[in-house]
């Protein structure tokens, strides 16, 4: 997407080094990813009520919710799910740039979308957490029951199922939710942030 060339950035004299004085924290973005049903906004909110109660300024954006309004125009076709990660980065960005804790829990199955992310964000302050959960637990879990419509054909482009998933190759973080428990998940992403 490019912008006009008429449209000129305006300057401010209030930065983001100033709003993360005021706030005393350091804007930065927790980006959740793994298949539906890994848990990733199970434990995004955990942390985040964990930040909360810490005293740290935090903003939760779930894919659901955010599907709902800002993206509500889009599909899951790839281009689709492109547009929609592309999106969320930009308003993570400048929450982070508000020197917000931002924790973002979205599928964004692929790899180039990802990265896309955090050179909108900035590799210093977006952190890749991977909710690691094999899709036969997922599938177990299914709370929305939307694997059981994806077998059947109802749900097309669904991710783990009719379409890929590219696991992180190098997060800063892998939690494993079928191997731990919520409060262990939240203790490590915790402690990666100490």
């Amino acid at each position: 997407m490019k912008s006009s060339e008429h449209v000129v950035r305006q300057a401010y004299q209030i930065g983001p080094a100033d709003r993360e004085k005021a706030l005393g924290q350091s804007g930065q973005v927790l980006w959740f990813t793994g298949l539906s049903g890994s848990g990733k906004s199970t434990l995004a909110n955990e942390v985040e009520q964990a930040l909360h109660h810490a005293g740290r300024h935090t903003f939760l954006l779930d894919g659901d919710n955010l599907r709902h309004g800002l993206n509500g125009d889009l599909g899951f076709s790839e281009a689709d799910r492109t547009e929609n990660i592309r999106r969320v980065a930009e308003v993570a960005k400048l929450m982070a740039d508000a020197g917000l804790i931002v924790l973002t829990a979205f599928v964004s199955p692929f790899a180039a979308d990802r990265e896309k992310a955090r050179s909108i964000v900035g590799p210093d302050r977006f952190v890749e957490i991977y909710v690691d959960c094999p899709l036969e637990v997922c599938e177990s879990r299914d709370v929305k029951g939307l694997y059981a419509k994806a077998r059947q054909g109802l749900i097309p482009d669904f991710t783990g199922i009719s379409s890929p998933f590219e696991a992180p190759e190098l997060p800063q973080l892998r939690v494993q939710t079928a191997e731990n428990d919520l409060a262990t998940c939240c203790q490590q992403i915790l402690n990666h942030l100490a």
